[in-house]
C-alpha cells in the first residue's frame, strides 16, 4: 500500500437498490472495477438538478381539458347530436393544449457542459 498512487480512501454506504444500480452501470461500462468507474464519474461525469415543477401545472391543465372533453363526448353520445357550441369548445380546448405544449417546450432547460 505504500506505493499507491491514490492514498485517499473513500467510504460510501449504499442501499441495496443503489448497490445494484451501481453494479449494473459498472458492468455496462465495461470498466474493470467500481473504483475506476467512480473515479471516471467524479472526474468527467455531470449531475443535473432540473426543476420539473412546471410539468405539474401542465398535467393539471391537461386533466381539466380531458374532463371537459369527456363531458362533451357524453353529451354528444347521449343526445346523438353534435352542437356547434360543443365543436367550438373542443377547438378551444385543443388550442389550449397546443399553447400549453409550446409553453412547456420553451421552458425546457438547456444543459450546459
Amino acid at each position: 500500500m505504500a506505493n499507491r498512487e491514490r492514498k485517499n480512501e473513500l467510504k460510501l454506504y449504499l442501499s441495496d437498490d443503489e448497490q445494484y444500480i451501481l453494479e449494473q452501470k459498472v458492468k455496462i461500462s465495461g470498466m474493470k472495477s467500481k473504483s475506476a468507474f467512480l473515479r471516471r464519474l467524479i472526474l468527467y461525469g455531470f449531475v443535473y438538478d432540473i426543476d420539473y415543477s412546471y410539468l405539474r401545472d401542465y398535467n393539471a391543465a391537461l386533466g381539466k381539458i380531458g374532463g371537459n372533453l369527456n363531458q362533451i363526448a357524453k353529451r354528444m353520445n347521449a343526445t346523438g347530436n353534435v352542437y356547434k357550441a360543443d365543436v367550438k369548445e373542443v377547438k378551444e380546448l385543443m388550442k389550449k393544449v397546443w399553447e400549453t405544449q409550446k409553453a412547456m417546450l420553451s421552458n425546457q432547460p438547456c444543459i450546459k457542459q
